[in-house]
């Protein structure tokens, strides 16, 4: 067991320190270059080519995704009072502690716990992520829904084309599948360095704060993950992808809505920091527990 949690985790810290020593010795890395390629390009082709590709049948999709839905909704529930009776801005921490890091970190691992068909349910668990963090996050954050921005999200067509593919019992043309496939693999290794990129770039601040926040997070979201799926009789492989991507630490994307919105950018980006640290620390746990 060992061997297989270091098989997991190494290739996830390895890329994340690249992309954190490369930005902290000073050399150039075009964060806005870099995440337009994995977020317009690799992301689609890499949910397309998985969904059309991974013999995932339309049950495990349709189970997962509602149990995501389920579990967004659980967060906000449980943290909208806990923020009020702290005190603290919901504007900026209620979309923190609900949107986690289910991209950059929950896909690697998903694949490389379970296989692609650990990804394929991971990318359903992302998609409806995505569509809840760019629709309503956005709305908490900017105090008003901004629909054109989850239109603009090429992700939702990849994968509402290939849920059609999905649901119908056919496969896209090989030329399809050739190309989806090789930009998809671009994505992963893009995603992690990207995310010590991201991680090297941002600084803490209100520190004993950030460190509850990030505790709050990584705790709530495994017991929401494990509920869930006890609710909903997951075993093996779903059960599994449910629990990692629900015990993700804090997304960058919120910092940069934090930014965007003038929602305290940096003690937000202190959440993301610190959970992100304690979830490398806590991931052997973690991975020992669902595999």
């Amino acid at each position: 067991m060992l061997t297989e949690l270091i098989n997991v985790i190494a290739p996830v810290f390895v890329c994340a320190a690249i992309g954190f020593i490369w930005k902290r010795q000073g050399r150039p890395f075009d964060i806005d270059l870099i995440s337009t390629i994995a977020v317009y390009i690799g992301t689609p082709c890499l949910a397309f080519y998985t969904l059309t590709s991974a013999n995932l049948d339309p049950d495990s999709f349709n189970i997962m995704a509602l149990a995501a839905v389920v579990t967004m909704v659980a967060f906000v529930v449980l943290y909208v009072p806990i923020l009020k009776i702290a005190g603290l801005s919901q504007r900026a921490f209620l979309p923190a502690l609900t949107f986690a890091n289910v991209g950059n970190m929950g896909l690697p691992l998903s694949l490389l716990a379970f296989g692609e068909q650990g990804l394929a349910l991971a990318v359903t668990y992302y998609a409806v992520n995505v569509v809840i963090m760019f629709s309503f996050g956005i709305a908490v954050a900017a105090g008003a829904a901004n629909w054109r921005a989850l239109l603009r999200i090429p992700v939702i067509y990849a994968i509402a084309a290939a849920v059609a593919f999905l649901y119908t019992g056919t496969q896209p043309p090989v030329w399809i599948s050739n190309t989806t496939r090789i930009l998809g693999e671009l994505t992963i290794p893009l995603m992690l360095i990207l995310l010590g990129v991201s991680l090297a770039g941002l600084g803490v601040q209100s520190l004993s704060r950030s460190a509850i926040l990030s505790i709050l997070r990584l705790v709530s979201g495994f017991a929401v993950g494990w509920a869930t799926a006890e609710i909903f009789g997951m075993e093996g492989v779903v059960k599994g992808v449910l629990i990692l991507q629900c015990t993700m630490p804090v997304a960058v994307f919120n910092y940069l809505f934090a930014l965007q919105y003038g929602n305290q950018p940096e003690e937000v980006a202190g959440t993301v920091v610190i959970s992100s640290v304690l979830s490398f620390m806590t991931l052997p746990l973690l991975l020992f527990y669902i595999m």
